[in-house]
């Protein structure tokens, strides 16, 4: 970063929760950004419902404040704050009661706030309603974490969106030397990782694990349908299926890292970073097509299968060729280096100072 600030550092709030604890995808990403901004030049403003719990970077981290989180009231308290430190970003919003005081305000005061979105959804009739709909028409640049979301969002609103990607924490997910294992399914491991809902369809995950019973299935996650997910490997008498429930990003990588193939069967997507930590892991994946993940380059990296029939074909394929395996995790290490971070955050910077730059000046 080459550009130095002449005036007050740029005030960035945002509705995101500093706490360690938090997984949630959207904390996970400010956090990485916010960790890397330059204090001299970005003030900082985010919520943490545990002081003691916030991420380590975020507490240290010079011109940065942490607001409490209450248990009633909160939206109000929120935006009172939000309001007296006269922010010059308001960065990621959500759909929540705090947004929609903020675009009323916004819109009827022209508060010289300069709304930046980031969409992590594909766009459609049922989607693009409500409060996501008005972060992207009233905002003032407007993001998507893929290509093909960006897509959508130019599609249905006509709003030049473009992609910043989320990144990969290195921290947790990367490559370990040596992928090598069994051969035509002796001691091979497929991981699910995420929530158990019916859009993400873990049962096709347990049904592929009933055609391969000398392969382990190992899903992590909770959710809404996993005792059914549990009642339908009892009734498909899966042994090779076992429950881990929820795991920390660093468990989570180590998971990664032990497994041989990723088998995400999910139809509703925006760009899951699940995947791209499958790929920092050199795992490679079988996930679906029809949100068009930048994370697998398909027939590459791993597969993105057009059917269920698809996808289950595409798992034998990756069982029984060691070989494929072994390019497809190499190709999948080297595409996880577009996802870093560090130039990530760069990205953001330009775009915090384009937007503030351009308020400033109206």
């Amino acid at each position: 970063m080459t550009m130095q600030s002449s005036t007050r550092p740029i005030t960035i709030f945002t509705p995101s929760f500093a706490d360690v604890s938090s997984t949630n995808a959207q904390d996970l990403t400010v956090k990485e950004i916010v960790a890397r901004l330059p204090p001299e030049l970005f003030r900082v403003i985010m919520i943490c419902e545990n002081g003691a719990d916030a991420d380590p970077r975020i507490r240290s981290r010079e011109n940065t404040r942490l607001v409490p989180y209450y248990k009633h009231g909160n939206a109000a308290q929120l935006l009172l704050r939000c309001l007296t430190a006269g922010p010059d970003v308001y960065f990621y919003p959500r759909a929540g009661p705090l947004e929609r005081a903020l675009f009323a305000l916004h819109k009827n005061l022209r508060l010289k706030t300069a709304l930046v979105a980031h969409i992590v959804m594909v766009m459609n009739e049922v989607t693009g309603t409500g409060l996501i709909a008005r972060s992207i028409t009233e905002g003032d640049a407007v993001f998507a974490n893929s290509d093909y979301v960006a897509e959508t969002v130019r599609n249905k609103f006509g709003v030049p969106a473009t992609t910043i990607y989320n990144g990969v924490d290195r921290r947790h997910f990367f490559c370990k030397d040596d992928r090598a294992h069994g051969n035509e399914g002796s001691g091979l491991t497929v991981l699910y990782a995420g929530s158990f809902q019916e859009r993400k369809r873990v049962e096709l995950v347990i049904q592929q694990a009933a055609r391969w019973p000398t392969v382990k299935f190992r899903l992590v996650g909770r959710g809404e349908t996993e005792s059914a997910c549990r009642a339908l490997a009892e009734e498909l008498h899966c042994e090779n299926v076992e429950f881990l429930g929820h795991r920390t990003p660093t468990e989570l990588g180590e998971e990664m890292r032990r497994a041989d193939v990723f088998l995400f069967p999910s139809v509703l997507e925006g760009h899951p970073q699940v995947l791209g930590q499958a790929a920092a892991c050199g795992l490679p994946a079988i996930a679906m097509n029809v949100y068009h993940p930048d994370y697998v380059v398909d027939g590459k990296t791993g597969f993105l299968a057009a059917s269920d029939a698809d996808l289950a074909q595409k798992l034998d394929l990756l069982l029984s060729q060691p070989n494929l395996r072994q390019s497809m995790a190499a190709a999948a290490t080297r595409h996880s280096r577009k996802f870093d971070w560090d130039e990530i955050a760069q990205q953001w910077i330009s775009v915090f100072q384009n937007v503030v730059a351009e308020r400033r000046s109206a």
